[in-house]
């Protein structure tokens, strides 16, 4: 390592020390009629998606309480004052939320199935701030209204079992994207952490097949490089890599190489750049590897198929080192479950620690302004791409 590189990783950590050093800050949140309140600022009439993130206040926790990849079920949902005003205050137009199975206890299909009853009771109850997203022109209208548009993604595919057809039934339930992978590997294909890098499995072939027939974005995200390559060559629909980083740039699994970033813009698909610890080798990812990573992925993918999917919620934590407990627990027991990815430990945030709460999306907007990117292209990054994508997979 460099002498430069060894002083700023310094720098990372000393930022990162000083950042949880602070208490508690007290977490009851604006009154509900801040909710309401439009996001100011020069990015307040853009479209911003979310391309893989969640609505949730990471401050309200019971001690003691397992998270929910923990559980493998979900109770049921509702999103309180504060988690609503963040949201609307971050200018967020819409946010592929994960439902459904990704590891843990419980019965893949059966826990997905009460997830997504789960996410339509709280969106009938909740509907002043939320609306359920099926076509791209209901995001559109998401802005409009001045409401939260939640899609329905899950982040691995087990739920379909050995049944393509399910497919079918989680269309009809709204279900608009489905990443074929986590980390390990299954029955569709190899995830990033699979040492073997197989393919798609001849059943993951008839997978995509049913996803393009029923118009679901096919999310590469998590997968392995030959699975990546693979479906996005046999999909008769466009692919996305909804939260990633870049290879290139930062070496880890995780990350998609320029072979796989631009197969998938020249098939006319959508690449996500999250704000993970995944974009800096020492896990300590600040916001300017953020814009390192989004202008590499511009460079090989072009203007037009670049966006930002955060792997986080809007609402940020604030006591950090009360967080670092929850943290190590969660870490060990992604480890023990074969789901854990190189580059994240029990002393890697995952978030970017500069890049996070209401400000998140309109700071990384005037960041990239500050690099000299037009309005226009922003605004393609914060969400403009992401709606095109949506339009050709989805209609509307």
């Amino acid at each position: 390592m460099s002498e430069e590189r060894k002083m700023d990783a310094a720098n990372r950590r000393d930022f990162l020390m000083m950042a949880g050093a602070g208490a508690a800050v007290a977490m009851a949140g604006p009154s509900p009629a801040l909710a309401q309140r439009p996001a100011a600022g020069r990015w307040r009439n853009a479209i911003i998606v979310n391309a893989l993130g969640g609505l949730s206040n990471p401050n309200v926790f019971s001690k003691g309480a397992d998270s929910a990849i923990q559980r493998g079920v979900r109770r049921r949902r509702t999103l309180d004052a504060r988690t609503l005003a963040d949201a609307h205050a971050s200018g967020v137009t819409a946010v592929n939320c994960t439902l459904g199975y990704v590891a843990g206890e419980g019965d893949p299909f059966e826990v997905t199935i009460s997830d997504i009853a789960n996410y339509d009771q709280m969106i009938r109850a909740q509907s002043r701030d939320l609306v359920k997203i099926l076509t791209a022109a209901d995001i559109v209208q998401a802005k409009r209204d001045r409401r939260i548009g939640l899609i329905y993604g899950f982040q691995n595919a087990v739920m379909v079992g050995d049944d393509p057809t399910r497919i079918d039934m989680f269309a009809d339930l709204g279900v608009r994207i489905i990443q074929l992978t986590y980390n390990p590997a299954n029955t569709i294909g190899d995830g990033s952490m699979a040492p073997q890098n197989r393919g798609l499995t001849p059943f993951g072939r008839e997978v995509v097949e049913r996803l393009n027939q029923n118009r679901i974005m096919v999310d590469l995200s998590h997968s392995g490089q030959r699975t990546c390559l693979e479906a996005a060559r046999v999909s008769k629909q466009p692919i996305s890599i909804n939260h990633t980083g870049c290879r290139a740039i930062t070496d880890l699994p995780r990350n998609k190489t320029d072979q796989e970033l631009r197969l998938v813009a020249d098939r006319g698909g959508f690449v996500g750049i999250y704000f993970m610890p995944f974009l800096d080798l020492d896990g300590s990812a600040m916001a300017e590897d953020v814009v390192r990573h989004i202008e590499h992925a511009v460079k090989v993918c072009g203007e037009d198929h670049v966006g930002i999917g955060t792997d986080g919620p809007v609402t940020q934590i604030d006591d950090l080192e009360s967080y670092r407990e929850r943290l190590a627990e969660e870490v060990a027991f992604r480890k023990r479950s074969g789901i854990g990815a190189a580059g994240e430990g029990p002393n890697t945030l995952p978030f970017v620690i500069d890049l996070r709460g209401p400000t998140q999306f309109h700071r990384l907007a005037e960041l990239l302004r500050a690099r000299g990117h037009s309005r226009l292209q922003i605004e393609k990054i914060l969400g403009g791409n992401f709606l095109r994508h949506a339009r050709t997979v989805w209609g509307g």
